[in-house]
C-alpha cells in the first residue's frame, strides 16, 4: 500500500522531486478544531520531503475561487494588461459587500484586498484566446474557461487540485513557468503578507460561496525561514453557512505550522 501510494505521490508531484512522504493524520484535530474538512499538504524543497493530511481529497478537483488572481495576474502582466503592481483600476461606483473594494484599487491593493472586480475587468481585457492560451500552456487544473470571461474561476467551470496548486507555486517561487521572470517577481512580491526576523510568509487565499452545498477555502503559498523555502496548500470546506472560513482559514494554517515549529525560529 505504502509503494502504491508513494508511486501516486510522485506521478502527482511532477513539478516535485519527492524522496519521501508522509501521510499525517495528527493533523485532523486541528480541522476538528475549526470544524471544517480538507486536506494539507506541505513540501520541503531542501529534503524532498512532502507532508499531506487527506491524499484523496488533495487529488480532488475544485473551484480555485481568488488562488486564481495568482495567475491572473501573471497573464495581466505579461499580456500588459497590467503594467505593474501600481497600475490602477477605477472603481464603477458600484457598492458591494467588501467594503475594501469599493475604491480605486492598483493591482497590489487589488490583489491583497482579493479584490473580484479588479480581476473580472483584467480578465476581459486580456480576452478569451489570450486566456485559454496561457491557461493551456500552463495546464492549469482542467483548464475549462467557457461561459462569462468574468467568472469562469468563481462558479465551478474551471478547477484545480490541491497538488497542481501546490506546484504553480513552486514553479513560480523558481522562476519555472513560461513568464517572463520580471512578470514572476512582481506577483511573488504582491504574495509577500508577512516578514519579519524569524519568518517570511507568502500566499494567496479564496473563497467560494455555497457551491452544491459547500463553502470552499483555499490558502496557498510558502514559508521561508533561513532563506528556505517550505510550499504549502490548505483546502477546507463547511457546509455551515455560519462558519468564519475567512478568519478560520488563516488560523487553521497558523496552527498547522505552529504544530511543525515554524514561526518560531527554530528552522
Amino acid at each position: 500500500m505504502r509503494l502504491f501510494l508513494c508511486a501516486a505521490m510522485l506521478l502527482l508531484l511532477a513539478s516535485c522531486k519527492v524522496n519521501n512522504i508522509k501521510i499525517d493524520n495528527d493533523l485532523k484535530s486541528y480541522f476538528d478544531k475549526y470544524k471544517v474538512t480538507g486536506t494539507f499538504a506541505l513540501y520541503d524543497n531542501a529534503d524532498g520531503s512532502f507532508t499531506i493530511y487527506d491524499s484523496a481529497a488533495y487529488k480532488k478537483r475544485y473551484c480555485p475561487a481568488s488562488t486564481f488572481k495568482i495567475v491572473n495576474s501573471l497573464i495581466g502582466l505579461e499580456t500588459g494588461k497590467i503594467s505593474d503592481e501600481k497600475m490602477i483600476i477605477k472603481w464603477d461606483g458600484q457598492e458591494r459587500w467588501v467594503k475594501e473594494w469599493n475604491q480605486d484599487l492598483t493591482m497590489e491593493q487589488a490583489f491583497k484586498f482579493s479584490a473580484v472586480p479588479y480581476y473580472q475587468e483584467v480578465a476581459k481585457r486580456i480576452g478569451r484566446d489570450t486566456m485559454q492560451f496561457w491557461i493551456d500552456s500552463l495546464k492549469y487544473g482542467n483548464m475549462n474557461i467557457s461561459g462569462p470571461i468574468d467568472s469562469f474561476w468563481l462558479n465551478n467551470t474551471l478547477q484545480i487540485s490541491p497538488d497542481e496548486e501546490l506546484g504553480l507555486v513552486k514553479r513560480l517561487y523558481f522562476d519555472k513557468l513560461p513568464f517572463q521572470k520580471r512578470t514572476q517577481e512582481i506577483v511573488r512580491k504582491v504574495m509577500l503578507r508577512e516578514d519579519n526576523s524569524l519568518y517570511k510568509l507568502s500566499y494567496k487565499t479564496g473563497l467560494t460561496g455555497m457551491l452544491d452545498d459547500v463553502s470552499t477555502a483555499w490558502i496557498v503559498g510558502w514559508i521561508e525561514e533561513n532563506r528556505h523555502p517550505y510550499f504549502f496548500v490548505l483546502l477546507v470546506q463547511s457546509k455551515d453557512k455560519e462558519n468564519d472560513l475567512i478568519n478560520n482559514r488563516i488560523s487553521l494554517l497558523k496552527d498547522i505550522l505552529s504544530h511543525y515549529d515554524f514561526m518560531k525560529g527554530k528552522k
